[in-house]
């Protein structure tokens, strides 16, 4: 089974990000779980959601502790949060940031980053100054972890995103060959 956890901010799109993660992995066969916890319930408040991912029906009802994989919407979550947390050694971090993943000091862990503010604001998805980035950084999860399709996740972003499809998939799209490693 694979567990993934979605750090962000009330707005950003975490819980929307992780239906849209499950949804492209349903769509290619698998079971799957996504679900959020919310904490105190307000815009640009922390938020965490969750995806489940497994060939065989998944049984277990709770947080994930221990993940597989880690998506961090906002980098400066990495100063309030321990993001890594329970994450499997070698596992992906993969972080909205302009900034070259070496710089990020995660020992024990594989990091990327996408620019997903820049790409997000450059198809208004969300004003500048809080720009909607949780389709974008799909992208280049899907990119660097292959755990599902770019074709199943555009399906799934039009599904999920509630306006703009098209844009949204878009910066899917554009996030999925911009991310580095």
């Amino acid at each position: 089974m694979l567990e993934i956890r979605i750090h962000g901010r009330g707005g950003q799109g975490a819980v929307t990000a992780s239906k849209a993660l499950a949804s492209a992995a349903f769509r290619e066969g698998k079971y799957v779980q996504s679900f959020p916890f919310f904490g105190v319930e307000r815009r640009g408040a922390p938020v965490t959601a969750f995806t489940r991912i497994n060939d065989h029906p998944i049984r277990i009802r709770c947080e994930i502790q221990t993940p597989d994989h880690v998506i961090v919407l906002d980098p400066t979550l990495l100063e309030v949060v321990d993001v890594t947390a329970g994450l499997k050694p070698g596992g992906w971090i993969v972080i909205n940031s302009e900034r070259a993943p070496k710089s990020f000091h995660l020992p024990g862990f594989r990091v990327a980053t996408v620019d997903a503010n820049r790409i997000a604001i450059k198809y208004r998805l969300g004003p500048r100054t809080a720009p909607i980035v949780n389709t974008a950084i799909l992208g280049a999860f899907a990119r660097v972890t292959g755990i599902v399709g770019l074709d199943a996740l555009a399906e799934a972003v039009r599904e999920e995103a509630p306006i703009k499809p098209e844009e949204n998939v878009a910066a899917m799209h554009e996030a999925s060959e911009k991310v580095l490693v």
